[in-house]
């Protein structure tokens, strides 16, 4: 089809929402960056905001059944380029502007406010004239590629394949080619991406633009989108890929993204059941279940592996500067561990004394003066804790008088806007709950801080992992971490060994690239090592689970 999916006739069986889904698309392979949808309720007449060469684009998108489209469409587009402080601002239209929106157009023009416009025949051009793969800034790296090999190289002979990656080393990067290279060899054959939160499904998609030829459809399933037809590549949420699956669909590759959610049974496991004939992928960064149950069963021993020591050491992610906070340990409860049996839950309310915010805020601010362009992101507990701290962090300092908070309680427009400010960085710190733990990227963050955050090893690995990809702009990422839980401190000690180990496998390494691991308190670190060394089970254990330490733990 002349056009693609910027074709008159793809245009109008998309609809008002297919519109700025197809112009999103385009605008990745125009060199955008950062390319966000925020339409809805409060937009102030933005459709898309987008990055490119460092100056903000804001696109309002006019669908019409009808034939042209009038002035409101200008009118909102200006409104919007001053909202979001654009530096370019295009009208988007499937078919064209009446007289008065021109005219409103030429008037604004008239005045130093320039909207471009994008109109049918426009679009029609750009397909034509846009490459057919986004422009790559970069290779595969050495791992990446031999990933795609090996899995690859599992899909054909055992018809299942498992990647394990830790965040920031690129695993939708490898399942995208993935997906290319089967395409290549089965053209047309159809695909399934799936994943278990909307989201993450439409933050898929557009990742799979870049892997993709233009000519390649892809198709979001969710409970909110259908796609018109199921060719190519269809990425949608477990329940709804579960209906068309049981109404006769039957793709030929199912990628499962954050394979960890996958179980013995549920939704996932019913899915794969269905798809029985075709060769599945799984994809995950953080491989362990809190019920225990193996994902290898499904998917076979993993094609390729490489954790957050591994990355750091070979380079591929950030060094760290990570401090645990310990100042506020009850060594009375370390002493009377062994006799009093304490499960981690009734440890943790025992060994760490309550930290007041203004101790934390002091630490907060002597790294952010020591970092240079911070970009900070601070996990709290509670979805009231971060608000509290975006608030108080506002009051405090006046680097901080932007400060935000993000949290899934907030509409999904709001996300967006924010996420893109914090990209630019007009917001430079944000707090958060669980929207940084999986599917967000943001490689210019280079300051993190654990607030009072009790999680499982899971969830710490992908928290941390929102500051290890690289970026020309940081040299390492500093890790504030104010320490609520035995676990996470067997965590961090865990990781400690494996750089350890690490480094000196690769003695090759420059000083500056280490990573460092320290506790406030180095005696109380030393102390707190020796002590849970023969809790091999801590860092994953339940809060039921009654710890046992040698008496004392060495300590008197």
């Amino acid at each position: 089809m002349t056009g693609g999916f910027l074709s008159a006739e793809s245009l109008l069986l998309g609809g008002p929402r297919g519109l700025p889904h197809a112009v999103e698309r385009a605008l990745w392979h125009l060199g955008f960056t950062d390319v966000r949808v925020v339409d809805g309720a409060g937009d102030a007449g933005a459709d898309l905001l987008a990055v490119r060469d460092r100056e903000q684009w804001v696109f309002q998108c006019k669908w019409s059944s009808r034939g042209p489209i009038g002035r409101e469409g200008v009118d909102d587009l200006e409104r919007a380029r001053t909202r979001y402080r654009a530096d370019k601002s295009i009208l988007v239209t499937n078919t064209s502007l009446n007289r008065t929106a021109e005219a409103r157009r030429q008037a604004l023009a008239s005045i130093g406010i320039k909207i471009t416009v994008w109109d049918g025949p426009t679009l029609a051009s750009i397909w034509e004239r846009m490459p057919s793969r986004v422009p790559s800034k970069y290779e595969l790296r050495p791992y990446q590629r031999a990933a795609v090999d090996r899995i690859e190289a599992d899909l054909v002979a055992n018809g299942t394949a498992l990647l394990v990656l830790a965040t920031g080393l690129g695993k939708t990067v490898v399942g995208g080619e993935t997906i290319d290279r089967f395409l290549a060899k089965h053209p047309g054959a159809p695909v399934l991406v799936v994943a278990h939160m909307k989201d993450l499904v439409e933050q898929l998609e557009r990742a799979l633009w870049r892997h993709l030829d233009k000519r390649v459809p892809t198709r979001l399933l969710t409970g909110e989108s259908k796609p018109v037809s199921y060719d190519g590549v269809v990425v949608g949420t477990v329940e709804s890929v579960l209906g068309a699956v049981r109404s006769g669909w039957s793709p030929k590759l199912v990628m499962v993204d954050e394979t960890h959610h996958v179980g013995e049974q549920g939704r996932f496991a019913e899915l794969l059941d269905l798809c029985g004939d075709a060769v599945k992928l799984g994809v995950t960064a953080t491989p362990w279940r809190g019920d225990k149950f193996d994902i290898t069963a499904r998917f076979g021993t993993p094609s390729f592996s490489m954790g957050i020591a591994e990355g750091m050491a070979a380079g591929y992610l950030s060094a760290v500067d990570y401090r645990l906070f310990v100042d506020n340990i009850d060594w009375e409860t370390v002493k009377e561990e062994s006799e009093h049996g304490y499960s981690v839950k009734d440890l943790n309310r025992h060994l760490f004394l309550p930290q007041r915010d203004e101790e934390i805020i002091e630490y907060l601010r002597a790294a952010w003066r020591e970092t240079r362009d911070p970009r900070a992101i601070l996990f709290c507990q509670t979805i009231e804790h971060a608000e509290h701290m975006a608030n108080l962090l506002s009051r405090v300092d006046q680097s901080w008088g932007s400060a935000s908070f993000l949290h899934s309680g907030l509409p999904r427009q709001r996300r967006q806007i924010l996420l893109n400010e914090f990209r630019l960085g007009r917001v430079p710190l944000i707090t958060c709950v669980d929207v940084f733990n999986e599917g967000v990227d943001v490689p210019d963050v280079n300051l993190i801080g654990f607030l009072r955050v009790t999680h499982s090893r899971r969830i710490f690995v992908q928290q941390l992992g929102r500051g290890l990809r690289l970026s020309p702009s940081k040299s390492y990422l500093k890790v504030l971490d104010f320490v609520t839980d035995i676990r996470r401190v067997a965590a961090a000690l865990d990781l400690k060994r494996a750089l350890d180990a690490a480094d000196q496998e690769k003695l090759e390494i420059p000083r500056s690239r280490h990573s460092k691991i320290e506790f406030s308190d180095a005696t109380a670190g030393s102390l707190l090592d020796h002590w849970i060394k023969d809790a091999a089970s801590l860092e994953t254990a339940a809060d039921e689970v009654s710890l046992e330490f040698p008496a004392q733990g060495g300590i008197n």
